[in-house]
């Protein structure tokens, strides 16, 4: 099974209302990037927020400007680059442009010997034929995703679910195809058929619209979920929960006709253009198309004197949500609706005549779709590059390690726990909603977080206990770790720490210190948490648990603080002896202690010590050269001008060159040798000494042939399921082996320039030598564990310069260039901290211009 990817949708979800246009708070207290930082003053940890959970999820917009893929973006997309999925974090970098498909699609054709018959899409992969118009890398991948599924584990999916399936496979190529392309867009969207431009795949756009619009009856029999442990699990009504239900008929794709019954959804459809002129029509006015299309919408809505009569308006959500309504009689309004019925009957007729017929795919279909790609990529992540980009590492001319591949086919036992896996990242996709992403958070906000933890509490502590059996009697050493993030308690964990959270808030800090307190007793999910865990509780039990659980045995004030300070000061000693504390929460953790053994005037002798690692304020340097500015340059995409400053090499040829090449060329000139890296040199050092571990036997994390690193690299489960492994190999590289190490992965690899993540075979074996030898090795074994504990975190933020000499004396160092007005960021400031502590020089280069020529 060489297979393997998964889907990232837009940062939407369904719920019980629709959704207007999210704007992410600036400070939410979580996401696998906690920060190190928490003061006294503010109890909120400053904690870098959350990436919304991808999941089977719906958004309630539609779209008019329905294109070619890559002219339908969302204006969002504009603003935010699209985040990495697991599976193509783990595939090499390929060309997966459209030019890039047809170019290959077309060569596949043309080696093809000319046999039209009909291929399963396994076959077609194998043998890498492809037809122009009669098949496509898109359905062949979303065809191989689904047959697998129903290979291994079809237990997962009831008869009507079969039965859809069965009538997927008798569906044509052409309507195929049009459904995967929908599928792998803004899916929720209704899409324009005139402006559907898919010509060269589809030669009858229409019919293929029709086959996915017709109604096909289903098979008596029942497709509800069975119930899950009915005594503990949680009734999650405080969210959307559509569990793929379906009734006696479906369709694949949704009628604009039957669906569309209100204007305020019909203006969602129009251009820009469309709805100035619909305005200037109903003589209403607006700055922009939003403002217009509101006014349009009041103009056709009801008068204020109409309510007396029992008139309402329709509604958008029913209109949306509900897969089966009947659409009223477009020639029968209902009694009473007088002049403003007609109004809004004339408006919503005209709009539709200028979008014409339009298409949506069917939201039960669709998450019934979406459960199979859960099942299939074993994550709740994946986008179109996903799904094309292992085939195309396939046929890529590539050297991939040897490892030994593993999919298990029982990763879901049963449909119960898969459904209920389903919803519990609905619930935690819920509770995101609510903190991160709809203005100003309100006590009732918090308030409905409250409930949805009280629901899912009881259900957690059941899993935790399951999942700990699983542990001590079922799972070998390390073969777990990846598997919980499969399973409901991984989700219902991140939302009992976000309901640590809400307690915080809302002043509950005893309820706070509990739940930090039963999360650290658990082992088994987020452990990359652990140290943010122990920081907060540590806080809380230095300024305010004395006052909540005073113990009978003091009687004065001062000795319940002391009392509490010292459980703190023992908080922060478990922490810094936890194994699964991560290396970037030490330092605070260390601060925190040394302050509360001084007041708690503990002797100097039974004091902490940890001058050891003590951080030294980063250098300054000061590096003068030629800045060049430049007028009237315009962004990408209009935007305005690009920050980055351009400057002089007066080192080299006097060329135009960015501020970190122009301080490189300084630093050249005074004896060091470097790199403009920004961590690209660090990946590569860590690929070169953790190359066995990386392709480690771990079950389930190699489920393609055509990986460049493990699935479970970018998570928190890397570090545990290796722990034995990564000890050993950073103790070897403290003791300086590093040296030996790259040689032998580079004497046996270089030739073939094997895909490894972050190894770049452009620096030369010497270079990298030489640099090891200049570091300290247990700076270097440091650096490593923090890469090896959060790699996919930590991956950015190193600073941008990489510098060593053997003359006057080994040295290695980083520099972290700034020009006029440059600040660090938190993850900068976070690696200074890391490599200070680990001993390593680092310096802060701050680029000064001596003259400034206008060009």
């Amino acid at each position: 099974m060489d297979a393997w990817v998964q889907k990232l949708k837009p940062a939407n979800v369904q719920t019980d209302e629709p959704l207007s246009k999210r704007i992410k708070r600036d400070h939410v207290p979580d996401s696998d990037e906690d920060s190190d930082k928490d003061s006294d003053e503010n109890l909120q940890p400053d904690i870098p927020p959350l990436k919304p959970l991808p999941g089977a999820r719906r958004v309630h917009v539609t779209h008019s400007e329905v294109g070619d893929d890559e002219a339908s973006l969302h204006s969002e997309a504009e603003v935010d680059p699209p985040r990495r999925t697991a599976i193509e974090s783990s595939l090499p970098e390929v060309k997966s442009e459209r030019e890039a498909l047809e170019e290959y699609e077309n060569f596949q054709a043309s080696q093809s010997n000319g046999n039209k018959d009909a291929a399963s899409a396994a076959s077609r992969l194998d043998s890498r034929k492809w037809v122009r118009g009669k098949t496509s890398i898109y359905v062949d991948a979303f065809n191989l995703a689904l047959g697998t599924v129903l290979d291994e584990e079809f237990h997962l999916f009831d008869e009507k679910e079969m039965y859809i399936f069965d009538q997927w496979n008798k569906l044509s190529y052409e309507a195929q195809f049009l459904y995967v392309r929908l599928f792998l867009r803004k899916t929720a969207s209704w899409h324009r058929i005139a402006r559907l431009r898919y010509h060269n795949d589809i030669q009858d756009t229409e019919a293929a619209v029709d086959e996915l619009q017709q109604s096909r009856d289903l098979p008596s029999g029942s497709s509800s979920p069975r119930p899950i442990l009915e005594s503990t699990k949680p009734r999650l009504t405080s969210m959307a929960q559509n569990n793929c239900v379906f009734d006696d008929e479906f369709t694949f794709a949704d009628i604009s006709e039957h669906h569309i019954t209100s204007v305020e959804e019909a203006t969602t459809l129009l251009s820009l253009d469309e709805v100035k002129t619909l305005a200037k029509e109903a003589k209403v006015q607006g700055k922009n198309k939003a403002e217009l299309a509101r006014s349009i919408c009041r103009m056709s809505s009801q008068q204020a004197g109409l309510l007396s009569m029992g008139l309402r308006r329709s509604s958008t959500v029913d209109s949306v949500d509900s897969s089966g309504r009947n659409t009223p009689d477009a020639e029968s309004p209902g009694p009473g609706l007088g002049e403003d019925s007609n109004r809004r009957k004339h408006f919503l007729e005209k709009i539709l005549a200028i979008t014409g017929p339009c298409i949506r795919l069917s939201l039960p279909v669709f998450k019934l779709f979406e459960r199979v790609h859960l099942v299939f990529y074993r994550s709740t992540e994946w986008t179109e590059k996903s799904l094309t980009t292992i085939i195309l590492a396939k046929i890529s001319k590539r050297n991939f390690p040897k490892y030994v591949v593993s999919r298990s086919s029982n990763i879901f036992s049963s449909r119960d726990q898969l459904l209920e896996f389903e919803t519990a990242m609905r619930t935690e996709y819920a509770v995101d909603n609510i903190l991160e992403f709809n203005g100003p958070v309100t006590e009732a906000d918090f308030r409905r977080v409250v409930d949805i933890f009280k629901e899912v509490y009881p259900r957690w502590k059941t899993l935790l206990q399951e999942e700990q059996e699983k542990e001590e009697r079922v799972y070998e050493s390390g073969e777990g770790a990846y598997l919980r993030r499969l399973n409901p308690a991984h989700s219902y964990t991140r939302i009992v720490h976000k309901a640590a959270h809400v307690f915080g808030r809302l002043k509950e800090h005893r309820r706070e210190h509990a739940l930090l307190t039963e999360l650290l007793d658990q082992r088994l999910f987020h452990l990359a948490r652990r140290g943010s865990w122990y920081q907060r509780r540590a806080l809380l039990e230095e300024h305010y648990m004395y006052a909540l659980e005073p113990d009978p045995a003091y009687k004065d004030a001062e000795m319940q603080k002391k009392h509490w300070k010292r459980i703190a000061a023992t908080t922060c000693e478990i922490a810094l002896e936890d194994r699964d504390c991560h290396l970037i929460y030490h330092y605070d953790i260390q601060k925190r202690l040394v302050k509360l053994e001084k007041q708690l005037k503990i002797p100097k002798r039974l004091q902490h010590d940890f001058g050891h690692v003590r951080l030294q304020k980063p250098e300054e340097h000061f590096v003068e050269g030629i800045q060049l500015k430049k007028d009237d340059i315009v962004g990408k995409k209009g935007r305005g001008p690009s920050t980055k400053t351009i400057w002089v090499d007066e080192a080299e040829d006097g060329g135009e060159c960015s501020v970190e090449a122009m301080c490189l060329s300084w630093y050249r000139s005074q004896g060091w040798k470097g790199y403009h890296a920004e961590g690209g040199i660090v990946r590569t050092l860590f690929a070169y000494l953790f190359f066995d571990m990386l392709f480690l036997y771990i079950p389930n994390v190699f489920q393609t042939a055509y990986q460049t690193c493990p699935l479970d690299l970018h998570t928190d489960a890397f570090f545990p399921s290796r722990a034995s492994e990564i000890n050993h190999r950073l103790v070897e590289i403290a003791n300086g082996g590093a040296a030996k190490l790259i040689e032998e992965v580079d004497g046996r690899e270089r030739e073939n320039r094997t895909c490894v993540v972050g190894l770049n075979w452009d620096y030369e074996l010497d270079d990298l030598l030489e640099l090891v030898d200049c570091f300290d090795g247990a700076a270097l074994a440091a650096v490593c564990k923090v890469m090896a504990q959060e790699y996919g975190q930590r991956g950015g933020g190193i600073p941008d310069l990489i510098l060593w000499r053997a003359e006057p004396s080994k040295e290695a160092m980083f520099a972290e260039v700034k020009s006029a007005n440059d600040r660090l960021s938190d993850t900068q400031r976070l690696w200074i901290h890391v490599l200070t502590g680990a001993g390593v020089k680092v310096v802060l280069c701050n680029a000064v211009a001596k003259e400034v020529r206008e060009v």
